[in-house]
């Protein structure tokens, strides 16, 4: 099957693409770093740098799904969270995209303060503007104008031959999914209606509940990673109770949580010598309220990008005995689960965008994979049924 992919940063989701078994026909991205990345680790990949809002779409065909992470600045909360009145919201540019190519599937990710309530209406507009593609929506009217014509259409009985979508909204926290991060992602996910097909968001791998009982039950968390009891993170005091109450139902079922200890343990020192030429200490991290860092023996706070590079505060590890210090590069790249032998490029404070930015790889692939199998199992349905009819 082929994909396309808009906004494609550092190539978090085309990875998650690329293990689900999808043939790109292009990747478009306008950060000249993040294609450079895309280049460097994939030659033969077609890489488009360039505005997703001027592409003529008409060059690809035969585009089985399209994806993407349209800009998320203007729903979080470091982007002031100006919405649609924000001119780097790119969801229109992701509607023209399935409009002109009629994909099988898509599907597009953002920051979880989309959710918020601020926003509740505005996401049902961009939500009815994918499952009716074709709909003109008037630049001459306001969005909540616009929601209203949309609306009425949607429940209106006269759409014959349109081509529409079935499509749902889903938040996921990529820890759930194996990722040593605390990073809630929203999906919106639509299946062309004709297609009739049967998916639901994957179900999760990884739970809180099993990294409480290998620390504090079992112990099995510290031992593995040759801790002593005197050097162990102290135990909740509602623990027991939590591991008592929810542990039961899920105990032998799930992995558990992935840790920061756990993502970069055999890394060392990035004061010392490294096999890793991105593996290396950067200066000036400090502590103060509200960016505190990540404690090495949870999940890693959400990575960030921030408007001027990493901002203060931000993306550090946070030691047992109060240290801070920035993660670095290849830290970062195993917290947003890229392989090893995925190179950056850019500067120090560009890659640390293009990281915080990205969808992290296995959440990418979790997601991807559902949506392939839904893609096969409908097209083989279609297939036999035409074949019994003949």
């Amino acid at each position: 099957m082929r994909s396309l992919e808009l906004f494609s940063g550092a190539g978090g989701l085309a990875l998650g693409l690329e293990a689900a078994e999808f043939e790109p026909v292009a990747f478009i991205e306008w950060d000249r770093d993040a294609c450079e990345t895309l280049r460097r680790n994939r030659p033969n990949w077609n890489v488009i740098e360039g505005d997703v809002s001027k592409i003529d779409f008409s060059q690809f065909s035969e585009v089985d799904l399209v994806a993407g992470g349209p800009p998320c600045q203007p729903f979080s909360v470091g982007g002031k969270a100006r919405g649609f009145r924000d001119r780097r919201d790119m969801f229109p540019a992701a509607v023209e995209a399935v409009r002109a190519l009629a994909p099988a599937a898509f599907v597009f990710e953002n920051v979880r303060g989309l959710l918020r309530p601020a926003f509740q209406n505005y996401v049902e507009f961009i939500r009815l503007q994918m499952t009716h593609p074709q709909f003109p929506v008037s630049r001459n009217l306001s969005w909540e104008q616009n929601l209203a014509r949309l609306e009425r259409h949607h429940t209106s009985r006269d759409r014959t031959g349109e081509l529409t979508y079935k499509v749902s909204v889903h938040d996921a926290d990529a820890a759930n999914f194996g990722v040593p991060q605390r990073r809630h992602r929203v999906f919106f996910v639509g299946f062309r209606s004709d297609l009739n097909a049967e998916w639901s968001f994957p179900m999760e791998s990884h739970s809180r509940s099993e990294l409480v009982r290998a620390k504090d039950v079992t112990g099995e968390y510290w031992s593995e990673h040759g801790i002593p009891k005197a050097h162990r993170s102290p135990r909740p005091k509602a623990s027991k109770i939590f591991v008592n109450e929810e542990f039961a139902e899920i105990s032998g079922r799930l992995a558990r949580w992935r840790t920061v200890r756990d993502a970069i343990c055999n890394l060392g020192d990035p004061r010392k010598e490294s096999e890793f030429s991105d593996h290396v200490f950067q200066n000036g991290a400090r502590s103060y309220p509200g960016h505190t860092g990540s404690p090495l023996d949870e999940p890693a706070k959400a990575l960030k990008a921030g408007d001027h590079g990493v901002p203060g505060g931000e993306n550090m590890l946070r030691h047992p005995n109060g240290r801070v210090r920035y993660f670095t590069v290849r830290e970062a790249a195993r917290i947003q689960t890229f392989p090893d032998d995925w190179k950056f490029s850019g500067s120090w404070t560009e890659v640390m965008r293009q990281l915080g930015n990205a969808v992290p790889v296995q959440l990418g692939e979790a997601v991807a994979r559902s949506v392939a199998k839904a893609i096969k199992r409908a097209k083989r349905k279609i297939k036999s049924e035409a074949t019994i009819d003949r």
